[in-house]
C-alpha cells in the first residue's frame, strides 16, 4: 500500500518526537540551558566546529597569521552541535541565531560579538585591510560572490544534505530539486573560473574562502556519503582547478582541521604550533 498523501493542517505544530526535529532544530530560539563560554589569552575568542561554515573562519585566521598579522591570533572552543551546546546561554549571547561559528572580537576596550560566517569574514577582512580588493570593482566582485556563498549554502546543506542523506525517508522529487539547484550552483563557479583565476579576479579574497569550505566537502569528502559521485562533482574542471590550488595552501591545510569532531584533530586552539604539530610540521 503506498503511503497516504500529507495532508498540511491548517495551523503546524511541533512534534519533539519527530525526526525532523534532530538534535539541533526547533522552531523556537533562546537558550535551553545555562553555560558560561570559556575565554582564552588571544584578541580572537571562536565558538564554531570544524563544518564547512566553520572552516570558512578558521581559513582566514590561519592565512591572516601566515600573511604576518600577529594580532589575528585567536583561541578556537569546540561547540558540540549534536551536544546542544549552541543552545546553552553562553553561546546564545554571542549569537542569537543559535548557529555556527560565533565570535568575540576582544581586540579593543569592550568585546564585540559578530555572528554569520560571513559577517565574521567581513569584519576581519575589513580589520585588517587584508583579503579584500581595495579597489571598487574588485571589492563589489569580492562581495557579490561572498553574499553569493551564504544563498548557497541551505540548498546544499540543509537542501541536498538533508534529503540525500538525513531524512528518514527518499523522496525522488525533493532530491532531485535539489540536485539541480546544487548542480546549477556548481556551474556557476565552474563558467566564472573559466574566465578568472579567483572568483573576484585574480586576488585571492574571502569570497575564495567561503565558497572553497563548501566545495572542497563536495569535491573532496565524499559528501554525504556519495554525494559527490552523484552530482558527478569532478566534471566541472575549472572547480576543481581552483579546489586543488587551494586546498595546498598551507593556511588552509591548518584552517580545515581546528575544532573537527573526532580524534586526532585539535579540538581547542592556543597557538600556531597546536595546528602544525597535528598537520606534523
Amino acid at each position: 500500500m503506498p503511503e497516504a498523501e500529507y495532508v498540511p493542517p491548517e495551523v503546524w505544530t511541533w512534534d519533539p518526537d519527530s525526526p525532523v526535529g534532530f538534535k539541533s532544530n526547533r522552531p523556537i530560539a533562546g537558550a535551553t540551558h545555562e553555560t558560561e563560554l570559556p575565554r582564552g589569552k588571544h584578541p580572537f575568542q571562536l565558538y564554531s566546529l570544524g563544518t564547512p561554515n566553520g572552516q570558512k573562519v578558521t581559513i582566514l585566521f590561519e592565512e591572516l597569521l601566515a600573511a604576518g598579522f600577529g594580532d589575528a591570533e585567536y583561541d578556537a572552543w569546540l561547540i558540540d552541535i549534536m551536544n546542544g551546546d549552541q543552545f546553552g546561554s553562553g553561546f546564545v549571547s554571542v549569537n542569537p541565531n543559535s548557529k555556527i561559528p560565533g565570535l568575540l572580537d576582544c581586540s579593543g576596550p569592550e568585546p564585540i560579538r559578530v555572528f554569520e560566517s560571513g559577517a565574521i569574514l567581513l569584519h576581519l577582512a575589513e580589520k585588517f585591510g587584508a583579503f579584500i580588493p581595495r579597489d571598487a570593482r574588485g571589492r563589489a566582485e569580492c562581495l557579490s560572490w561572498l553574499m553569493w556563498q551564504m544563498s548557497t549554502a541551505p540548498v546544499m546543506g540543509g537542501g541536498f544534505g538533508h534529503f540525500y542523506m538525513v531524512a528518514p525517508v527518499k523522496i525522488e522529487y525533493a532530491i532531485n530539486r535539489f540536485a539541480m539547484e546544487t548542480k546549477r550552483i556548481f556551474d556557476v563557479a565552474d563558467r566564472r573560473l573559466a574566465e578568472a583565476r579567483y572568483l573576484a579576479g585574480d586576488e585571492y579574497s574571502i569570497a575564495d574562502m567561503a565558497v572553497f569550505a563548501w566545495f572542497h566537502y563536495f569535491h573532496t569528502r565524499n559528501a554525504y556519503n556519495g554525494g559527490t559521485r552523484f552530482l558527478d562533482v569532478l566534471s566541472y574542471r575549472n572547480v576543481d582547478r581552483w579546489v586543488s590550488e587551494i586546498a595546498e595552501r598551507p593556511a588552509v591545510k591548518r584552517g580545515t582541521i581546528v575544532n573537527l569532531p573526532g580524534e586526532g584533530t585539535v579540538r581547542e586552539r592556543h597557538s600556531a604550533a597546536d595546528i602544525d604539530a597535528v598537520l606534523g610540521g
